[in-house]
């Protein structure tokens, strides 16, 4: 079992930052990737980005790339999300999620790939 814990969200105006961080406890070992999703109000889960925890290999949402950025601290079993230039469309409900198994790049962009999730924590950006 896993469990994740997220932290790191808040108001910030547009154009600003937040730095997201996941913290992963218990059978982190069996872990294969992270990601990042995010749920606005009235919208469906989307992705947002997920890394490979042995290679850091990396993927992006076309909407935040460029701007986020995803990584991974293995010693501390810690996911770290980066969020630059912020807009007002960022805003949603961030959570965490690890994936048991190896998944393609096609997979990691899936919630269904996932087998723990966070709570998650609210990001919102005023304009």
């Amino acid at each position: 079992q896993v469990q994740l814990v997220e932290s790191g969200g808040g108001l910030v105006q547009a154009g600003g930052s937040l730095r997201l961080s996941c913290a992963a406890s218990g059978r982190t070992f069996s872990a294969k990737a992270m990601g990042w999703f995010r749920q606005a109000p009235g919208k469906e889960r989307e992705f947002v980005t997920a890394i490979t925890w042995s290679g850091g290999s990396t993927y992006y949402a076309d909407s935040v790339k460029g701007r986020f950025t995803i990584s991974r601290d293995n010693a501390k079993n810690t996911l770290v999300l980066q969020m630059n230039s912020l807009k007002p469309e960022d805003t949603a409900v961030y959570v965490c999620a690890a994936a048991a198994y190896g998944l393609g790049s096609t997979g990691l962009r899936s919630e269904y790939g996932y087998d723990y999730w966070g709570q998650g924590t609210q990001v919102t950006v005023s304009s």
